[in-house]
């Protein structure tokens, strides 16, 4: 068992948006994060970030299930549908706005590409309606973030860091069209699971940042943290829905996992290659190392471009 919790007590999860089936880079980030929760005898959970209804394609959560179940990994409860639970996410967003959080927004797609400036993350909102008081209906609302640098100590990654104000800026909670920004949902999701650690794709560390920020606001306990690195493709980006990515093929489901342990950097023997997905994941289980990804991590930095 690693140091990270004590036995019994973790709780890890894995989170979809069913816009589409899953690839190897989702695969990557569920078979790391479900790894993670059986070497420290925690449970595993399944979430369906389903709450960008135009994302969403119709059954693609049924077939992100069977190809979960495909490759082995199993999850331990009932998955958790965001859709079901707006009346916990407007509870969330009452509170911010009691405790004064919250501004509306009405700058356009144009405006903010124009006015945002770079960030280690993407674009960082200046701040333009911040001091308008603008009538919340059919308005963006945005949370108000305090200057200050932001910790985060990644199992990973290390040390992480971000300025608030120049880095991070104030950012979406309420869309324009009513839907609940992602990172208010998953702060509430993470504490209504009870979720302790949270290991997912590098891409997000932003998403971290922003998250803990309402975790903080909110009160709400913040998970321990494993960002992974992502897969990319031979250009350099990253494998994803938006891109292409070439969907998972279950036929080839022990094959796959093999690969996403060697990209895991957890060494897994030649012999195992055409193995059964189950041998495969108690190999994995049996000889995980997250310290492992900790330490290529750190021999890239140290690298260099």
């Amino acid at each position: 068992m690693t140091a990270c919790s004590a036995a019994g007590s973790y709780r890890g999860r894995f989170a979809p948006t069913p816009s589409g089936p899953l690839h190897l880079g989702s695969l990557l980030t569920a078979l790391a994060s479900y790894l993670d929760a059986r070497r420290n005898d925690g449970r595993w959970l399944l979430r369906i970030d389903d709450l960008d209804r135009p994302r969403c394609v119709p059954d693609a959560d049924t077939q992100i299930l069977r190809q979960l179940e495909a490759h082995a990994l199993y999850w331990d409860e009932a998955p958790r549908y965001q859709s079901q639970h707006l009346a916990e996410y407007e509870s969330a967003l009452a509170r911010l706005a009691a405790q004064g959080r919250l501004y509306a927004c009405r700058c356009t797609r144009a405006a903010l590409a124009a006015s945002a400036w770079p960030g280690p993350d993407g674009p960082v909102y200046p701040g333009t309606c911040r001091t308008l008081q603008l009538p919340f209906k059919d308005q963006a609302l945005r949370v108000s973030v305090a200057d200050g640098l932001l910790h985060i100590d990644d199992r990973i990654q290390g040390q992480l860091q971000r300025d608030a104000a120049t880095e991070l800026g104030d950012f979406v909670v309420r869309r324009r069209d009513g839907i609940i920004g992602y990172h208010l949902a998953c702060a509430v999701d993470e504490a209504a699971q009870g979720i302790t650690d949270v290991v997912r794709g590098a891409d997000l560390i932003g998403a971290t940042f922003a998250q803990t920020v309402l975790q903080q606001a909110l009160a709400l306990p913040m998970p321990r943290y494993a960002h992974v690195p992502v897969l990319v493709d031979a250009s350099g980006h990253k494998l994803s829905k938006q891109n292409h990515a070439t969907p998972l093929d279950t036929a080839k489901a022990g094959a796959n996992l093999w690969q996403c342990l060697r990209w895991l950097q957890q060494a897994p023997p030649a012999a195992l290659r055409g193995a059964a997905p189950a041998e495969l994941l108690d190999w994995g289980v049996a000889h995980w190392r997250a310290d492992a990804l900790r330490e290529r991590h750190r021999q890239t930095v140290e690298a260099g471009p």
